[in-house]
């Protein structure tokens, strides 16, 4: 797994033996950067089989249009189709050079079936639900024990929300999976 660092979103590269999968790609207009990235390890977009978004907020979603239209393929979980566009009024009111996300190309999956959904890119794990951020978010987990789990609050500060039950029940989800490191968008990697 490569964590390619260009802009202020973590953006994981899970490379399987057919293909890589690319979990989250910050911000519209970072592209050059992104390819920056790219080349610092040795990689192409052409090593990326599949594209997600750990959910459709702008810095999570930016190249995803950009990708897709130079062939590499978007899955979408079940529950994220009715926000993939989300984002489109920010960059058109922030002047950001977006290509929109073109769903109806997608290949939509149920969280049930993400296993056998990675099993074919040669990647062990499995993404589940994790809403407590956004309704459209998800964690992906692998067997080795990386979690990537997007905007989800970390489970230091899980305290300071004390009435907050889906938070508490996201983390039971992810803690139940037993990760050794968890993986943030916007903070540092932590081990458990």
């Amino acid at each position: 797994m490569y964590r390619l660092t260009y802009g202020n979103t973590n953006t994981y590269l899970i490379m399987g033996a057919r293909g890589g999968l690319l979990v989250d790609t910050g911000y519209a207009g970072t592209l050059p950067a992104f390819y920056q990235a790219l080349k610092k390890e040795g990689l192409q977009v052409r090593d990326i089989a599949y594209v997600m978004a750990t959910h459709y907020h702008p810095d999570h979603c930016g190249l995803i249009g950009e990708l897709t239209r130079q062939g590499v393929q978007l899955p979408l979980v079940d529950g994220q189709q009715e926000h993939v566009h989300f984002a489109d009024g920010i960059f058109a009111r922030d002047r950001l050079p977006y290509v929109p996300v073109q769903e109806a190309g997608a290949r939509v999956i149920r969280c049930e079936e993400s296993r056998a959904f990675l099993k074919s890119l040669g990647i062990d794990g499995e993404i589940f639900s994790t809403s407590s951020h956004s309704p459209d978010s998800v964690s992906l987990i692998l067997d080795s024990g990386e979690c990537l789990v997007g905007d989800l609050e970390p489970y230091e500060y899980l305290a300071a929300y004390e009435e907050n039950e889906p938070l508490k029940k996201d983390w039971e989800a992810v803690l139940a999976r037993h990760p050794k490191r968890i993986c943030y968008a916007h903070v540092n990697e932590k081990a458990l």
